[in-house]
């Protein structure tokens, strides 16, 4: 078996061949996309369940791969383009299987009759659920809890990227609508074409015109959304040498073209994008840092209140509460407290996540990033007297 290492370099020296974004292109419709006539039932959503299909990570990978290398958009052939697809795939599903080798190894009958051996006790046995997981939110969950989470940043946003958060969404959920309509003109579109011609890299292709017609934005605003969460033109991902590495486009998923039209092919990325990168652009703000890590510790606890509230009621919820030993003596505090009956629900809001160091598989980094996100969360509800 190739190494993992062996495999990614050749799916990097794939995804730089002449026309390649036509590929990718096809495997985001035929993978993302819920085909049906009149009334969409189980088999429409069948193929989204299969095991050939490509998830976001592996997309994103490929995408990040793309480019490295100033891209191709002239379409290649029919035959050139299916080769493309077969090697993708079998080097994705060759990729898979050396990731989980070290799975495997500790299954091994020999060493499993080691206690120490157990099949998820190293960080290299944990790096194929932490790539192949599945999504943490919907994708208008991420669009629309963003509005909530940068509410009070809204002065910031305008003064450096020119828009606020509520137009940002509202771009984001055009794209979706217009993506969604230029799918629907699909069949027409390619019956119309000889079959040289066909792709369906136009269907994720739109400017900013097109988009502020849909959503009653100003072209300008819509053009700052965009470029906010557009790759430079001179990004080539110079770090992304490795599967587990820093990928740019999770967090600058547009692609802009020489003629300004903007591709996005995954609306879930950009989402996710939405909700996670203006947090990183006020944190590269010296003078805002502070303000917006309370902004976003504000939101988690907000959040997590108001959630609590609607299922037990508001009188059963209560926020920064601080916890007394003895009069004089703090024990602790707790974000968000429920008593509901016999019953205490303790709520610790962490904003910590996976750091790449950890994705890699480092056994110090994933146990240092397991104790800040959980381990301490929990440790403080514990010491609330009983």
């Amino acid at each position: 078996m190739r190494t993992e290492q062996q495999i990614f370099d050749e799916l990097a020296t794939l995804c730089i061949s002449p026309g390649y974004v036509h590929a990718i292109a096809y495997l985001c419709f035929r993978d993302n996309i819920v085909r049906f006539t009149n009334e969409i039932g189980p088999e429409h959503l069948q193929h989204l369940f299969s095991t050939s299909r490509l998830i976001r990570t592996e997309i994103s990978t490929l995408i990040g791969l793309l480019i490295k290398k100033e891209i191709d958009y002239r379409q290649p052939s029919a035959d050139i383009t299916q080769t493309y697809l077969e090697r993708t795939e079998a080097l994705l599903e060759e990729m898979h299987l050396a990731i989980v080798e070290p799975i495997y190894e500790t299954l091994d009958q020999h060493k499993a009759t080691r206690p120490s051996t157990a099949p998820f006790s190293q960080g290299a046995a944990l790096r194929e659920p932490i790539f192949y997981n599945g999504e943490s939110a919907y994708n208008f969950q991420f669009r629309d809890f963003a509005t909530k989470k940068y509410a009070a940043d809204n002065q910031w946003l305008m003064n450096n990227k020119g828009f606020e958060i509520n137009s940002a969404r509202d771009v984001i959920r055009a794209i979706g609508l217009l993506q969604t309509e230029k799918l629907n003109g699909l069949s027409d579109t390619l019956r119309g074409a000889p079959p040289e011609e066909w792709t369906v890299l136009p269907v994720f292709s739109f400017s900013a015109s097109e988009l502020s017609e849909k959503c009653g934005l100003d072209a300008a605003v819509v053009a700052k959304v965009l470029d906010a969460f557009t790759l430079p033109d001179t990004e080539c991902n110079p770090n992304f040498c490795s599967l587990h590495d820093f990928n740019v486009v999770t967090a600058s998923p547009l692609i802009r073209r020489e003629d300004r039209t903007y591709i996005l092919f995954a609306q879930y990325s950009l989402s996710e994008a939405l909700y996670d990168s203006p947090f990183y652009w006020m944190n590269s703000d010296k003078l805002y840092r502070d303000t917006a890590l309370t902004n976003r510790g504000r939101f988690c606890e907000d959040f997590a209140r108001e959630r609590l509230e609607s299922v037990f009621g508001k009188g059963n919820v209560y926020s920064n509460v601080d916890i007394y030993e003895s009069k004089d003596k703090k024990t602790g505090e707790i974000d968000v407290l429920v008593l509901f009956g016999n019953r205490a629900i303790v709520v610790q809001t962490k904003s910590k996540r996976l750091t790449i160091e950890a994705r890699r598989g480092s056994d110090r980094q994933i146990k240092d990033d397991f104790q800040k996100s959980v381990q301490d969360s929990y440790n403080q509800g514990w010491k609330w007297p009983r």
